[in-house]
């Protein structure tokens, strides 16, 4: 199939309608409102329900109702939006619905601004909402990777019944590339047993019942077990990650989304003045790849590791958690949306070797 090139936004969302996608509630912010807009008009085209729910509150539980009822469905906002749909994500991620999140990151805290940022790695990462759970997040570095992760997105969501996060920052929504998407023929959806579509007594079909309270401390306790049960399944075979130039490497950049891109570049120019960089990107940010952030910086050759990012300082920590004392690893990042060039990356690097 030929490329064509499209902005980022609308690339993710008609990968989602060909993942099978039928379903999306959201309501306005920038950077991703060329998400809702795009599904406004193509989901009425393939049998679909788009609605702007009149909060973020209202579209997460709508997400609730479609993905309980069993369909495709999906969500996406910037990052105060998320912030409103946190307590929905928590209430879906213990009712045990699969869903696809989208958050184009813009700067924080509060309002911010409405450029790219990478300021909600914790968000995402460590649960956001409120209680004991984890949601898989994608954090993908172009439109091509982003429009091949939301089939992964929405396969993974029900293979394990669980909200998924693509953690994007706003560059990847706002930006235009070729990418080739993979037209579904005869998608085959899952079966969905659990789901919650008509009961009629003395049938085959059991009573379904979703629900995230539970009264007795018993009870609550059995759910949150059978969570991280799941969660284990997932650390064991969702991990996925990119180690680019690493072996033989004298320092390692650890860097996500697109900043990961802008390492790459400056690798190019430290390799051009004999130093040897290697990138370790984490393309899953849970489960969170360690092993092999701790197997490239373990390498004899390495001296020290550099985490970029846009934000204060975030996948930092858990960086510093999978090196494990091993190696020194520093931190290089701004908020407030400023993007690190790929000379100033290469220049850090170069005063580390400096010492």
């Amino acid at each position: 199939m030929a490329k064509k090139l499209m902005k980022g936004c609308e690339a993710i969302a008609e990968a989602a309608i060909q993942a099978g996608c039928r379903y999306f509630f959201g309501y306005p912010i920038t950077p991703q409102n060329d998400i809702p807009e795009y599904m406004s008009l193509r989901l009425p085209q393939v049998g679909g329900c788009f609605l702007q729910a009149e909060s973020e509150l209202a579209a997460i539980n709508m997400v609730y109702g479609a993905g309980g009822a069993g369909a495709r469905v999906m969500t996406s906002s910037s990052s105060p939006g998320i912030s409103l749909k946190q307590e929905g994500i928590s209430t879906i991620a213990a009712a045990e619905i699969p869903c696809v999140v989208v958050n184009m990151m813009r700067g924080g805290p509060g309002l911010g601004n409405i450029q790219a940022s990478q300021g909600d790695y914790f968000q995402a990462v460590k649960g956001g909402g409120h209680g004991d759970y984890h949601a898989i997040v994608y954090a993908p570095a172009s439109i091509q990777e982003t429009v091949d992760m939301m089939q992964k997105a929405f396969d993974k969501a029900d293979e394990y019944r669980t909200p998924v996060i693509i953690l994007a920052d706003g560059l990847i929504g706002q930006m235009m590339e070729p990418v080739e998407l993979k037209e579904a023929k005869d998608l085959q959806l899952p079966e969905k047993p659990w789901a919650a579509t008509g009961y009629t007594p003395g049938g085959k079909k059991p009573r379904s019942v979703l629900n995230s309270l539970y009264i007795e401390t018993e009870d609550l306790d059995e759910l949150v077990d059978r969570l991280f049960e799941r969660y284990a399944v997932i650390e064991k075979n969702e991990k996925m990650v990119e180690c680019y130039n690493t072996e033989g490497a004298e320092y390692i950049l650890c860097a996500y989304g697109t900043v990961a891109r802008i390492c790459k570049a400056a690798i190019r120019i430290l390799g051009e003045q004999g130093i040897k960089c290697g990138l370790v990107r984490p393309i899953t940010l849970w489960p969170f790849p360690s092993e092999a952030v701790h197997e490239a910086l373990a390498q004899e050759s390495v001296k020290e590791a550099l985490t970029v990012e846009v934000s204060a300082g975030q996948l930092v920590e858990d960086i510093r958690l999978a090196a494990n004392g091993i190696k020194p690893v520093q931190f290089m990042g701004k908020a407030g949306s400023r993007i690190p060039s790929a000379e100033e990356i290469a220049e850090r690097i170069l005063e580390m070797k400096r010492g």
